[in-house]
């Protein structure tokens, strides 16, 4: 890697730090289309694997980020361990058919479509400050592990930690936003977790150990994000908790328009529409 490409993950580190730590989000999908960038122009990755490479190295990324984020936010004792704990085991499931099965063959143009039009929808109701109704709380057992397999498997697809499914699901369960983004940080490790691994046993047959390349996995470059996401995700927690709840609900919203954005031009560039 050159000097260029080197600044520009370090600075891309920083940036997906500061969000996994204000917004409860790994930063995969922010870090995924500018990777997919990176890899296409320095040429760091096959062509064919290029967008493979560029989802499992983010989403190993979120390993390590989450994980500062996670010891952060629980200094301020606000994640609830109940929730990731009733999440945690279908999270892993979902995690693991992703990486090691459906992530190898599926055509994500439809599944970002539909996503795209659900998150546009999830940062419209939050920018609107709409309430969910008092009587709604979260599902039981049963329903938790659903949603965790859910909540697992699109994270896979897309290379995200997420928190643009998890936030939403929790506040629109009455969850305070704060401890929402809290406990997304939290989950964001079991998630990233079972994909990591799922990656690279999915494409060792394909890649193996080769030209920087774990699997579908580029250490080298997971190497330098981590190296800034990791600092730079205490500095974001510290500015959840100080932010007025309405400000931190228009810049999760802000962020999902942003995500929303970019899964919609993926899913249109597959169907070469754009």
């Amino acid at each position: 890697m050159n000097a260029i490409t080197i600044l520009s993950l370090l600075l891309l580190g920083c940036f997906s730090g500061l969000m996994a730590g204000l917004l409860g989000v790994g930063g995969g999908m922010i870090i995924v289309p500018f990777l997919t960038l990176i890899f296409t122009v320095q040429a760091l990755v096959a062509p064919e694997y290029i967008v493979h490479s560029a989802i499992a190295t983010a989403m190993a990324t979120i390993v390590f980020t989450s994980l500062s984020s996670m010891r952060a936010h629980h200094k301020r004792g606000t994640v609830i361990w109940s929730i990731v704990g009733q999440l945690t085991p279908g999270i892993i499931i979902g995690g693991l058919l992703s990486g090691t099965v459906i992530f190898q063959w599926l055509d994500t143009a439809w599944l970002s479509l539909v996503f795209s039009l659900f998150v546009f929808y999830s940062a419209y109701n939050m920018l609107l400050n709409k309430k969910p109704k008092p009587s709604r709380h979260l599902p039981g057992m049963v329903g938790m592990s659903a949603v965790g397999i859910v909540i697992g498997l699109i994270s896979g697809l897309v290379g995200a930690g997420g928190g643009f499914l998890s936030v939403p699901f929790m506040v629109w369960s009455n969850i305070p936003l704060k401890n929402a983004v809290s406990t997304s940080a939290a989950i964001g490790f079991p998630i990233a977790v079972a994909n990591s691994i799922a990656y690279i046993i999915g494409g060792w047959n394909l890649l193996g150990v080769q030209d920087g390349m774990l699997g579908y996995l580029y250490w080298p470059a997971l190497l330098v994000l981590i190296s800034m996401s990791v600092l730079f995700a205490p500095l974001g927690a510290k500015l959840a908790h100080s932010l007025p709840v309405d400000k931190l609900k228009k810049i999760f919203a802000g962020l999902l328009f942003l995500i929303a954005a970019l899964m919609l031009q993926k899913a249109l560039n597959a169907f070469g529409l754009f």
